[in-house]
């Protein structure tokens, strides 16, 4: 293989692994070929795309359409939800068991990240090109004479002109039978770019290769398994699209040819000839017939009778013997307000794109009701909105990889341990999750509320706070952390000594014994016998 362009980050040298009877999993698209060969792919979807150049192009012209870009729009603005006053990403790093020095300059480093990408400003953007397309490409630039300044510029890679391959080494000299071995082989990844595009089947290899290092790669997770692509989120909705399209169409052209009221002429010709019966036909269309046509363009009125169409007037002949000369009218169609099945392919479209179909009625108002009236579907689309978060979060991952490796804030081994425990949260703003999560709480309360006179009896506090309100050992900790920090501030009041000085005010003396009730007596028993003390000594 060539030298690749770009950069690598080196790996420490582990221990071989134990062999296998199969090859390692391919779940990123890339195409497998052998060393010094070229590569070719076809895709034959509904007979027009052939390969990944066409598919993205045809997923790039499906958004045209009005329902569909709809729908699009739907998903990434509830996927990226910015309020103009911060960036829709954060670092969590909470679970990370590092120094907080380290903590700082892995949250530094993220912002460096999101500046880099503009993702304040571009972030609808970015999520949307990788929804639609299916994959994103981003050019990691570095300053070759200091690489330990870390990242410089991200450039955006048009899909279309890149690919990721693996590439086999083949060893003419390993014998068939050595399965082992042959099973085992060396295998290198690159990346292979060709600003003209990749949309040649069997173009070969041509190209420039460039290091997996320097290539940031997110792809939709959505694999076809027997052509071994990647698909986008858009692909089961490449027939619903064309169905509506196609019903849309035929629509328009029926009420077209359907609409006008046309009426039928019957001429008695009498016993004329052929050629005679059809002059006189003429003249009599041309004696009748008043075409006036208004032209937008100049203002004018013209007359266009020489010019005949399908939705203008019958004229039939009739011979003698019939009921002479008759006009009727034919009626225009009956059913043309019907839109039933125009609204079906609009409602399987949102199904195909996992979008609510109740989005699609814009006259539906959002009612802030009871958590039992938000419907299982958009239950299921939140779910599903979780779901591209989680894997448009390896974009960040990635990148922060490589930033902090750069600039050796920690090694490759050190982020094989902490990778797991990092989280990208995204501001939520969704409406039915907060409705939702606001009625549960009210729900477990007011059973907490029933419960609490039997505490002591039947439950335990430890038993409420775990299986009613739902506390995890993690919340019950930090949450009892935080009362005896507000009870030593004095924010809150202890409930023990609130039951201490409840019980002493109790032991006071009754009303009508001593002082009245709410009166204090004047002087206390101490006071009166001092007072008693010296009015013995004068």
């Amino acid at each position: 293989m060539s030298q690749l362009f770009g950069f690598s980050i080196d790996r420490a040298k582990k221990g071989p692994k134990g062999p296998s009877f199969v090859t390692k999993d391919n779940l990123d698209g890339a195409y497998p070929v052998t060393g010094g060969a070229h590569y070719g792919y076809t895709v034959d979807i509904d007979g027009v795309v052939r390969n990944e150049y066409e598919l993205i192009g045809r997923y790039r012209d499906m958004i045209l359409q009005p329902e569909c870009d709809s729908a699009v729009d739907d998903v990434v603005n509830e996927t990226i939800c910015g309020n103009f006053d911060d960036v829709p990403v954060e670092l969590e790093l909470s679970n990370v068991k590092v120094s907080e020095k380290i903590k700082k300059l892995m949250r530094e480093e993220f912002d460096h990240i999101l500046k880099l990408l503009d993702f304040e400003n571009r972030s609808y953007e970015i999520f949307r090109r990788w929804y639609v397309d299916g994959r994103l490409f981003f050019h990691k630039v570095i300053d070759p004479k200091n690489p330990r300044g870390g990242l410089t510029e991200l450039r955006y890679i048009d899909p279309r002109k890149i690919r990721k391959i693996k590439e086999t080494e083949k060893n003419p000299r390993i014998a068939a039978k050595d399965i082992n071995e042959a099973l085992t082989m060396r295998q290198a990844e690159y990346f292979l770019y060709n600003p003209r595009g990749l949309k040649n089947t069997s173009g070969g290899n041509q190209g420039l290769k460039i290091a997996p290092d320097s290539i940031t790669y997110v792809h939709s997770g959505i694999m076809d398994l027997n052509k071994n692509m990647v698909l986008s989120h858009l692909h089961k909705a490449i027939k619903a699209v064309n169905q509506l399209r196609m019903i849309e169409d035929s629509l328009v052209i029926y009420r077209l040819s359907r609409a006008p009221e046309r009426r039928i002429f019957y001429i008695d010709v009498g016993n004329l000839p052929k050629q005679k019966a059809e002059q006189y036909l003429r003249e009599v269309m041309g004696r009748y017939r008043n075409k006036l046509v208004y032209d937008a363009s100049t203002g004018e009125i013209r007359d266009d009778k020489k010019f005949m169409s399908m939705l203008e007037d019958f004229w039939l002949p009739r011979r003698e013997g019939g009921r002479g000369t008759e006009i009727t009218t034919l009626p225009g169609g009956q059913n043309l307000g019907e839109l039933e099945d125009v609204k079906y392919f609009q409602k399987k479209l949102y199904k195909a794109l996992n979008v609510p179909s109740s989005r699609l009625e814009t006259e539906t108002t959002f009612n802030i009701g009871r958590a039992a009236e938000i419907t299982r579907d958009e239950v299921k689309f939140q779910k599903f909105i979780a779901r591209l978060r989680k894997r448009f979060s390896e974009l960040f991952m990635d990148l922060l990889k490589t930033q902090l490796i750069l600039k050796e804030v920690i090694s490759i081994d050190e982020w094989d341990d902490y990778k797991d425990h990092i989280q990208i949260n995204y501001i939520a703003d969704s409406y039915f999750n907060e409705l939702k999560e606001t009625e549960i709480r009210n729900e477990r309360m007011n059973l907490v509320g029933t419960m609490d006179p039997f505490v002591g009896k039947y439950f335990s506090i430890d038993y409420i706070r775990r299986q009613v309100i739902k506390q995890t050992d993690t919340e019950i900790a930090e949450i009892d952390k935080q009362i005896d920090s507000e009870m030593a501030e004095g924010k809150i009041v202890d409930p023990a000594e609130e039951a201490m000085m409840a019980a002493e005010g109790g032991g006071a003396l009754p009303p009508g014994e001593g002082a009245p009730a709410g009166q204090q007596p004047l002087f206390s028993d101490d006071e009166l016998s001092s007072e008693d003390a010296k009015r013995g000594e004068i």
